[in-house]
């Protein structure tokens, strides 16, 4: 991978920096929120999934809907994954929350590609994502999928960002919708466990999310750090 690719830069590095932090700011919040108003009865996980059941096939189609229009309006995809999980549980959430994460990216892109082009160029000129092209024409595919595992670049920006360069249409897309599928499993994993933390119980399932999340959120500093190394010893 090419030193354009990688490189988050300290902005970038500050922002991943801070998501963590507003999580858990988030869900502290949320956790007195429902301590102090007693809604904990309305949220037991297995109650609320059975009242979301009850909607049938509206209720995933909703959801889907939600997520594929997130990302061409830049509405922030974190919080609509964490509620598939806690509305449809590990299995369910991680299925919809990729389906529709995917379709969103790929809608982005297919706007950035014939709709709005210029809009888009624009927009991401000056920045690193302008030179992305460059890395395509060498990476293809590839630099789709690493930029999905290691999230070193906003999301919604990035599907922009590809609708602007010479990649396929599905190679973008199976290697955003395979290469999301980690991210995807750690937050949904975690969120259709927290119902149990609101509860008052620390269940097992729930440390295991946990610990997943940190996985996930420590990716880009893991890969930031290996990169610095290998670059200092290429100085040497």
């Amino acid at each position: 991978m090419s030193e354009t690719a990688g490189q988050s830069g300290p902005g970038a590095a500050r922002a991943s920096f801070w998501h963590p932090l507003i999580f858990l700011v988030f869900l502290a919040g949320a956790i007195w929120g429902v301590r102090y108003f007693e809604l904990s009865q309305y949220l037991e996980k297995e109650r609320l999934r059975q009242a979301i059941a009850a909607y049938g096939l509206w209720a995933p189609l909703i959801y889907l809907t939600v997520w594929t229009l997130a990302p061409p309006l830049f509405l922030p995809g974190l919080p609509i994954t964490l509620a598939g999980g806690i509305l449809f549980g590990p299995f369910w959430g991680v299925v919809y929350a990729t389906i529709g994460s995917s379709a969103g990216a790929a809608l982005a892109f297919l706007v950035a590609r014939y709709l709005a082009r210029d809009w888009v160029a624009g927009k991401l000129a000056g920045s690193r994502l302008e030179h992305l092209d460059d890395q395509v024409a060498t990476q293809g595919w590839k630099i789709v999928a690493f930029t999905r595992l290691i999230p070193i670049f906003p999301y919604f920006l990035l599907n922009y960002a590809f609708g602007l360069t010479r990649v396929s249409f599905l190679g973008y897309y199976l290697a955003t919708l395979f290469g999301m599928i980690p991210m995807t499993v750690a937050y949904v994993y975690f969120s259709a466990n927290v119902l149990d933390l609101l509860q008052g119980q620390v269940s097992r399932q729930f440390l295991l999310g946990a610990v997943l999340v940190v996985i996930a959120s420590l990716a880009p500093f893991i890969y930031k750090k290996i990169r610095g190394k290998k670059a200092e010893e290429e100085d040497l």
